[in-house]
């Protein structure tokens, strides 16, 4: 018996990274999985392998998600689930980023978890859950992602509203707040074919031996079983919640 058999869960991005890992995951936990993305050929390979249904999904477009929901009733019947990962990361200082670019993260990171659960909620089966990735950002400051922190605190306080509003369907709706976690977003080696990954992973294994309490940066897999748990009944009476997996970085500065 898996925790999630029968259940049909939507993860946005993906297809790769924690995205990735959630679905695999949820697909051997029983899910029937709805994989999304943006990037076909990954995302398409990786439905094809599990077994799952892909949607081409811009997260940060009405019509698009009207149109996953959509497919992925004519496709399932219902919807009980989704996962909100999709999301990107720029670096600049405040002061030096662009409206565009703030935009851009706004729209992807914020307008697309809004937009889901604006999307998705009415189809739900009550008792039905929602998981929104926020981040480590969402409950601190962090220098040079500045933009990405203000939409991650945005998904936190959508979390929270929607937890509230939702809770009369038994609707349970939570966050992840993950550190750094080892995909391309933090290594940019993964998507490199001449680099190697586990190299660099290990290089900022070292990096983030000085920061993290744990002494290691995080795998998409650790964020994928905490996303399992929040979906699954395991966390039945947990709503409206940030649930932090950042290997201690969050608790604070070690001085010795």
């Amino acid at each position: 018996m898996g925790k999630l058999d029968g259940r049909v869960v939507i993860v946005t991005g993906a297809a790769r990274g924690q995205g990735e890992q959630e679905a695999r995951l949820f697909r051997q936990e029983g899910a029937e999985v709805v994989v999304t993305d943006v990037l076909d050929e990954p995302g398409e390979a990786l439905a094809k392998e599990l077994g799952a249904l892909y949607l081409h999904l811009d997260v940060g477009t009405e019509d698009g998600w009207r149109d996953a929901v959509a497919a992925v009733k004519a496709a399932h019947g219902r919807v009980d689930g989704l996962v909100n990962n999709a999301g990107v990361l720029r670096f600049n200082a405040l002061v030096d980023t662009p409206l565009d670019e703030f935009m851009e993260v706004v729209r992807v990171n914020q307008v697309g978890c809004f937009l889901g659960m604006k999307a998705v909620a009415p189809e739900l089966a009550d008792g039905g859950t929602i998981v929104n990735t926020a981040s480590y950002t969402a409950l601190t400051g962090m220098a040079a992602v500045g933009t990405y922190a203000a939409t991650k605190h945005a998904v936190l306080g959508l979390t929270r509203v929607a937890a509230l509003e939702l809770a009369g369907r038994g609707i349970r709706v939570n966050a992840i707040c993950p550190g750094a976690v080892d995909t391309a977003m933090s290594n940019p080696a993964r998507l490199d074919p001449d680099a190697d990954p586990e190299e660099t992973g290990r290089a900022l294994d070292a990096l983030y031996r000085r920061l993290v309490p744990l002494g290691r940066i995080g795998r998409p897999e650790e964020v994928a079983r905490l996303a399992l748990f929040l979906t699954s009944e395991d966390s039945s009476y947990i709503t409206g919640q940030p649930f932090v997996i950042d290997g201690g970085w969050l608790a604070g500065v070690g001085v010795l």
